[in-house]
């Protein structure tokens, strides 16, 4: 089998730069028309709300890409963090976060045009539910925050819909 050429490289590349912008933006419709208060009210039994939903993202891609980049082979999430994921803090507004939003994903489209490869493999960092080290490609680490994109974007059309009757589907079209 021959190593894939440059051109097919760089338009993977390009393709995964692609499907996280199209990716975040489909999250940033939920958002479309809500005030800091309305992104911190829950409208379903779960806790989540748009506003921890959009906190959790930013902080989710800022690190996976460390992970990336520092290729630590010592690492472990820091678990003491996690009560605050998913909240929305009176310090942080909507328009403030996707501004983070947006540093966050030039950042991350700059790691992908200039990774070394994106078929070697890095160590992901331990956690209580995976004790075990595990090594992703950067490829599969990158496919993992879109993944994390994609499920909390259900999440937020379910919770912004339980809001005020608006999703992602209607919001697009206008």
């Amino acid at each position: 089998m021959t190593a894939p050429s440059i051109e097919h490289t760089g338009r993977e590349r390009e393709t995964l730069i692609e499907m996280l912008t199209n990716q975040r933006e489909l999250f940033r419709i939920t958002l479309r028309g809500i005030d800091d208060d309305q992104a911190r009210q829950r409208t379903t039994v779960s806790e989540l709300t748009l506003g921890g939903l959009l906190h959790h993202l930013v902080h989710i891609e800022q690190h996976w890409t460390a992970v990336i980049v520092e290729r630590d082979e010592n690492a472990k999430i820091d678990v003491s963090q996690l009560d605050s994921e998913y909240k929305l803090v009176a310090e942080k507004t909507i328009e403030g976060l996707l501004k983070e939003w947006d540093a966050v994903a030039d950042s991350t489209a700059q790691l992908i045009r200039e990774v070394d490869s994106l078929d070697v493999s890095i160590p992901t960092p331990t956690a209580p539910w995976a004790p075990e080290r595990v090594w992703w490609t950067v490829r599969f680490t990158l496919l993992h925050i879109l993944r994390e994109i994609a499920h909390h974007s259900g999440h937020a059309d379910i919770i912004r819909e339980a809001l005020d009757g608006a999703n992602t589907t209607y919001q697009r079209a206008f």
